[in-house]
């Protein structure tokens, strides 16, 4: 038994060795034929670097970079303009409520609404019976007074009578005069008469109707003499001179005019804080109203050579705003953040004040894509 396990041993011992000479011959065959492939990569790169280089040179060939693709903006100074927008509405120095000077009782209106009217038409009358016969009554007693005294005065020139026959017969006449006068100008206030030529926008009186002193009768408009108010924050005071161009909108009729500042307010409203400018209106194509609100657009400031951006390209870290330029280093194009001081924005615009000078180029679209130092291309 215990030579049968011996051989056992002896034939175990004989396998193994055999196993391991063959396989140290194959893994040495292994070793051989990988040290071959990598000599045969090494060359096969070393031909791909060349033809990489030459299809590069001659453009065929871009490099295969992680670069941002942007677009630029080449800075130089340009024009900015700040404007500020304020509510307005047309107004008409022509543009009057006619009341009753005097009371009486409404007996003629002469005119309907729409109608045109010339400067000094009569266009109601009120009951001045009991005054046209006061006036009868004291036109009569002049008419005694004045055949009086002429007869007084060329007996006082001929040294017949008194003096104070001739002084009173002088001051009855006056007097009557005086009062006929008065009389008349009262009568003249029973009538309402057009202050200028315009057209009757309301009739706001009936016949019949008692007028009472400055009672509203009638309104009158003359579209002519028509201009253009608005409030402004007293903020803006000194902003604005007469003279200065301004853009008037008109929303119901979507209509846009150019006109002038005519004149700046110089007393602050107490009620709210505002001063009154007035526009001039000039002849538009389209129907314009008094009272019809418009929308004016004034500039408030102006700076001839200012750095503009757009605003949405502007982005802010903890050390505050700030914009990627564009740089080139080493044949390359790189994103740089460049910090700025922001001014006054506009319509999308903004100005900046400091950080920037003239030939710098800045990233636009594409900005959001961009880090420090990342690689850019151009479009």
């Amino acid at each position: 038994m215990r030579k049968i396990n011996q051989t056992v041993l002896i034939l175990t011992v004989v396998a193994t060795l055999t196993y391991a000479c063959g396989g140290s011959e194959a893994a040495g065959d292994k070793m051989t034929q990988l040290k071959e492939l990598k000599e045969q990569q090494k060359e096969i790169d070393g031909q791909i670097k060349a033809l990489e280089k030459e299809l590069e040179a001659s453009g065929a060939l871009k490099k295969d970079v992680n670069e941002v693709l942007v677009t630029a903006i080449n800075l130089k100074p340009t024009k900015f303009t700040h404007e500020i927008e304020v509510r307005g509405g047309v107004e008409s120095r022509k543009d009057v409520v006619l009341s009753a000077e005097s009371m009486g009782r409404i007996s003629v209106i002469n005119v309907n609404e729409g109608q045109s009217v010339s400067k000094g038409q009569l266009l109601l009358q009120l009951d001045g019976e009991i005054i046209r016969n006061n006036i009868n009554e004291v036109e009569t007693q002049l008419e005694l007074a004045v055949t009086m005294y002429e007869r007084q005065e060329k007996l006082w020139k001929q040294n017949i009578g008194t003096e104070v026959q001739y002084l009173q017969a002088k001051n009855n006449k006056e007097s009557l005069e005086s009062r006929l006068a008065t009389l008349k100008a009262q009568y003249r206030q029973s009538n309402v008469y057009a202050p200028f030529s315009g057209v009757i926008d309301n009739v706001i009186a009936r016949v019949g109707q008692m007028a009472q002193p400055g009672m509203p009768l009638l309104r009158i408009v003359n579209q002519a003499d028509m201009h253009i108010t608005a409030a402004v924050s007293e903020a803006f005071l000194g902003k604005f001179k007469e003279g200065q161009m301004a853009d008037v909108y008109f929303p119901t009729q979507d209509k846009t005019i150019a006109t002038k500042i005519s004149n700046v307010g110089r007393v602050i409203e107490n009620d709210n804080r505002t001063f009154e400018i007035e526009l001039s209106l000039p002849n538009v194509d389209f129907e314009v109203k008094p009272n019809q609100v418009v929308v004016v657009e004034l500039v408030d400031y102006v700076n001839e050579n200012a750095f503009v951006v757009p605003t949405k390209i502007i982005q802010t870290d903890s050390k505050g705003s700030y914009l990627y330029e564009i740089v080139t280093t080493d044949g390359a194009k790189k994103a740089r953040k460049i910090y700025v001081t922001v001014g006054k924005s506009y319509k999308l615009k903004t100005e900046i004040v400091k950080g920037l000078k003239s030939g710098q180029t800045i990233a636009n679209e594409g900005y959001r894509d961009l880090s420090q130092d990342v690689l850019v291309s151009i479009k």
